[in-house]
């Protein structure tokens, strides 16, 4: 197997930790907003993040990427009834990090694959962007929406030159942050509504991305996979 070089973001922890571990051999760059072990450091919230992470990246990889996966995402709870301004601001901070700085990833990928001859983008949605999400997260499930949007739309505008575009729509995944929210939601109730009994691995969701960085056939490029148990299907 060739050795490609990959640029991951939110790879600190949970399903982007599990991404970054399924890649061994690969030559690989993570991402997180302090930095760490093999990570870049970026606020993806802040405007200029995303160009300077693409940059260092490119340079630390040797001038060549070869797959870009869009894993970072903020889940952070926006209720109807708080003040408008703060609600608003909650909104611009979930697209910004969730949707924007993925799509400038995206915009740099290409233009850099074009000179390549090619290249992969796997973008990490969300069950949420078919199925919708609580009260308190229109905007997660909105800018996962988004990034759906996008990715098929890579995958159409693109394939002539050989890049390629594929998402995953994970559901709940148990992540520490998975676990806050399943106990807070009432975790019997809620697994009651995953026919399979569990909720997903990082691991699970780490080798749906990995495959389809890797060893995908073109032809699946636009493809987006659910990996959330038949909790909701298409």
């Amino acid at each position: 197997m060739a050795q490609l070089n990959i640029l991951a973001t939110g790879t600190s922890r949970g399903i982007g930790k599990s991404i970054a571990a399924s890649f061994a051999g690969h030559r690989f760059v993570g991402h997180s907003s302090r930095g760490g072990d093999n990570e870049l450091a970026a606020d993806l919230s802040e405007s200029g993040a995303a160009e300077r992470l693409w940059h260092e990246a490119l340079e630390r990889l040797g001038g060549r990427i070869d797959v870009l996966v869009n894993n970072a995402g903020i889940f952070e709870a926006a209720p109807i009834d708080q003040n408008h301004g703060d609600w608003v601001h909650a909104w611009e901070r979930t697209m910004q990090v969730n949707l924007t700085a993925a799509a400038e990833l995206c915009r740099l990928a290409i233009l850099h694959f074009r000179e390549e001859g090619g290249g992969r983008i796997v973008n990490v949605a969300s069950r949420a962007a078919y199925r919708g999400d609580s009260p308190q997260h229109w905007h997660y499930a909105a800018s996962k929406a988004g990034m759906i949007g996008m990715t098929k739309t890579i995958a159409r505008g693109y394939a002539g030159e050989n890049i390629l575009a594929f998402a995953v729509c994970p559901g709940f995944t148990m992540t520490g942050m998975a676990e806050e929210y399943l106990a807070s939601r009432g975790g019997d109730k809620l697994l009651a509504d995953i026919p399979l009994g569990r909720v997903a691995s990082t691991d699970e969701v780490a080798e749906t991305v990995r495959w389809l960085a890797v060893d995908a056939p073109p032809s699946a490029t636009g493809s987006v996979i659910d990996v959330n148990g038949a909790s909701f299907v298409r």
